[in-house]
């Protein structure tokens, strides 16, 4: 989750939605927009702000499949460009700014789960710019989640899952770097804990607080540092007991520079669970009800996009080769109806 600028603070209480609520929520949002369809199966977008006109943004999602894809969509769903012929691409993030023959360049990375590697495009052209072959010399590699994650001295890694590991060390996170005009990666920290339930492929990187978040599929959401630097402990799980199966797509909105919110597909259930940003281990705030089915992957921005999404958007992954993008006003309502009925 790569975020730009920050948005006025939403008034927010550390509050559980009753059940009274979750009733009085329980009609399904609307998404502003639904896509062009992909040819097989859609699973995770990322969304990149175009520097100097927002509406011009694009959404990155996958296509996933054995021939499979990278799709970019307009702010209407519109498809306007893409890689095709991957090998089971699983999930796509963003990060800004890479120096590539000396010039900033905004990159996509995809893992491709049938080849091993992290497969690098630059944006908005989508020209493959490097790849990275991950989890070298483990039995089990098949990555599948990732997220980018920008230190503060401008360092850019990647943090990748695989569809099964370890008990302990289950993620790898890779440094990049330029060699011979492309990028490559190699792999400087192994870390965190798996339950053994299902697997872990929802991966997100908040890199104004510095944390790192995976959902760990029926067991919760586990926090790090996301800095290799400040060591591999793990600093919280929540979530757990508040979805109905499988934990999934992790977005993060910021409100400002410390506090806004985490949204986490509860996936069977065809909802978001609502974290506070800045302490999610004091429980679930709300649960919003989306017209997004079996969502995987997810991602939200709080950047003015223009008269459909004045204070940014949410886009989900959903059943039917599609994604939906949703209004952040409509989110943001639920949200404050929950609150407002906690407090009662």
């Amino acid at each position: 989750m790569k975020k730009i600028k920050y948005i006025p603070a939403v008034l927010i209480f550390p509050f559980v939605i009753s059940c009274t609520g979750q009733k009085q929520l329980a009609e399904k949002l609307k998404p502003t927009i639904i896509t062009e369809t992909v040819v097989h199966d859609t699973d995770d977008p990322a969304i990149w702000i175009h520097p100097q006109d927002a509406s011009k943004s694009l959404v990155i999602g996958t296509d996933k499949d054995t021939d499979g894809g990278l799709y970019a969509f307009d702010l209407n769903g519109k498809i306007v460009n893409k890689v095709l012929g991957l090998k089971r691409p699983n999930n796509v993030d963003i990060e800004y700014g890479f120096v590539l023959n000396g010039k900033k360049t905004d990159i996509a990375a995809t893992t491709e789960r049938e080849t091993n590697k992290v497969k690098l495009y630059s944006l908005p052209d989508l020209k493959e710019v490097g790849e990275i072959s991950v989890f070298d010399g483990e039995t089990e590699r098949g990555p599948m989640g990732i997220s980018m994650y920008k230190s503060e001295s401008g360092e850019i890694y990647a943090i990748v899952g695989r569809k099964s590991g370890p008990a302990d060390g289950y993620l790898w996170q890779y440094k990049l770097s330029e060699k011979n005009g492309f990028i490559t990666g190699e792999v400087i920290r192994k870390f965190g804990k798996y339950s053994g339930l299902k697997e872990i492929e929802s991966i997100a990187v908040d890199d104004e607080a510095g944390f790192v978040y995976y959902s760990d599929e029926q067991f919760g959401v586990h926090k790090y540092y996301a800095d290799p630097h400040k060591g591999n402990d793990e600093l919280a799980v929540f979530g757990k007991g508040d979805f109905k199966s499988d934990v999934e797509g992790i977005s993060i909105y910021p409100t400002s520079k410390n506090t806004g919110y985490i949204l986490v597909s509860n996936q069977q259930n065809d909802t978001f669970n609502v974290y506070l940003r800045e302490d999610p281990a004091k429980g679930r705030i709300a649960e919003i009800p989306v017209s997004t089915l079996e969502s995987d992957g997810s991602e939200v921005t709080p950047i003015n996009l223009g008269p459909k999404f004045p204070k940014g958007m949410f886009v989900a992954m959903s059943n039917g080769r599609i994604f939906h993008f949703y209004d952040w006003r409509l989110i943001e309502k639920r949200i404050k109806e929950a609150l407002k009925t906690a407090q009662k």
